[in-house]
């Protein structure tokens, strides 16, 4: 059985980010999307997500190049005077290992996070990380344990096939990736924690254009694939996102070429919860666990 998310990143960081991703979600093949509780236009998305009950929506849980949901006087080791993350996440990282100041810190922020998302009211999907931070083993471990009062949703394992990052000229840095990803596979399977088999988005970051979409689509692999786009109404959104092609990435997902060769590769389409429900039931859980 051949499975399909279509995952936006970022919803509630700007309206232009939340209008893209009802339109795609409407008209589109997008089928999921990752929500920041701390952005400024979180509000105005989770607005829109209630009028969308097709949507799958899952938190996108921001440490890194984004907001913090408490206040900086709570987490002073951890953001900056305005409540901002920095984005020196080797740097941050490793204060994550190895200061338990920072740790606790840590730990409340992504407490309030899950905390918020759930307040929405909406239905819990899946959770990730921005810039998928979930990879250090310190925060994946409180994802797991945090993750397991609400359910134990799914997660993204940030794993791209070789055969794409090396198109992108970015095979050596999946390669380094490589025991962190094998490390947080175990961790998740101990955990009970279901995700997905195979993801694309990593190399062509802020690039999934209808092109790159039809080719994945035409090597779409059995079992559970994610692939994440960060569509919006306009380019240029943030200094971090100054290369990324916004607009581009929404006609792809608004694409007909793009519906026909969902059509055509056979997946069943939907979120993280549906879908990993479904493989389960058919015998094929061992591509989502």
């Amino acid at each position: 059985m051949k499975a399909l998310v279509v995952t936006a990143d970022d919803f509630g960081l700007h309206e232009a980010v939340n209008e893209a991703i009802e339109r795609a979600a409407l008209q589109g093949v997008l089928s999921a999307t990752s929500l920041m509780v701390a952005e400024a236009a979180a509000d105005d998305a989770v607005r829109r997500a209630r009028a969308l009950p097709e949507l799958a929506v899952g938190l996108h849980v921001v440490l890194a190049d984004g907001h913090a949901l408490l206040p900086p006087r709570r987490i002073p080791a951890l953001v900056d005077g305005t409540g901002r993350f920095p984005d020196r996440m080797a740097r941050e990282g490793a204060r994550f290992f190895a200061l338990p100041r920072v740790r606790r810190q840590l730990e409340a922020e992504i407490r309030a996070q899950f905390a918020a998302f759930a307040a929405t009211g909406l239905a819990f999907d899946h959770v990730n990380a921005h810039k998928h931070f979930h990879l250090h083993p310190t925060v994946l471990g409180m994802l797991l344990a945090i993750g397991a009062e609400y359910g134990s949703p799914p997660m993204r394992w940030p794993r791209e096939p070789l055969w794409a990052a090396r198109r992108a000229g970015a095979g050596l840095a999946g390669a380094l990736l490589s025991p962190w990803l094998a490390l947080m596979r175990r961790r998740l399977r101990a955990a009970g924690v279901k995700c997905n088999e195979t993801l694309f988005g990593i190399s062509t970051t802020g690039a999934m254009d209808e092109a790159r979409l039809l080719e994945i689509l035409a090597h779409l692999p059995e079992g559970l694939t994610e692939i994440y786009l960060h569509p919006a109404t306009r380019d240029g959104l943030t200094p971090g996102m100054s290369a990324y092609r916004h607009r581009d990435e929404l006609d792809a997902l608004l694409s007909a070429r793009v519906r026909a060769a969902v059509r055509a590769s056979g997946a069943r389409t939907g979120g993280f919860r549906a879908l990993t429900d479904a493989l389960r039931s058919s015998g094929g859980s061992r591509r989502a666990a």
